[in-house]
């Protein structure tokens, strides 16, 4: 456990996404009326914010999916190891009408695998959904390298 929060592995709170940050990332209105910014578990998304980078190639489009799937939906955040990283954001797995919408990004190309310990719950899923979108060509894996 890091020094970031305490174990909370499968624990789950249900949240309202105000609207996608960036590809990985969403800010939610808790049950309780707080407002939280939560960062996808297992997923890493091209880079449209970053301070000391350019805008990365297919990171636009994982922002506009990421924001068109959730904005304005009631959501299960599920918790790991970690409840939040070093930035303060609360780490999450997000699930959607019992999907995790964290393997699907993968699944359709919108962003790498990144397991980052002490957080490994559904690491083989996550996986296996990034290595069908490989294998298919999805999203940033079909573009250029």
């Amino acid at each position: 456990m890091g020094a970031a929060g305490a174990r909370v592995s499968g624990t789950r709170t249900s949240a309202t996404v105000l609207r996608a940050v960036d590809g990985d990332t969403v800010e939610v209105l808790l049950g309780d009326g707080r407002a939280d910014v939560v960062r996808l578990l297992g997923v890493d998304a091209p880079e449209t914010h970053h301070p000391a980078r350019p805008v990365e190639c297919y990171g636009p489009e994982a922002a506009a999916y990421l924001q068109a799937r959730l904005a304005g939906r009631a959501v299960q955040l599920e918790g790991d190891r970690e409840l939040r990283d070093r930035y303060g954001r609360r780490l999450a797995h997000v699930i959607l009408d019992g999907r995790r919408v964290n393997d699907e990004l993968l699944r359709l190309g919108y962003a790498r695998l990144l397991v980052i310990p002490p957080n490994r719950a559904h690491g083989r899923a996550l996986l296996e959904a990034e290595l069908a979108a490989r294998r298919d060509r999805a999203g940033l894996w079909g573009r250029a390298e």
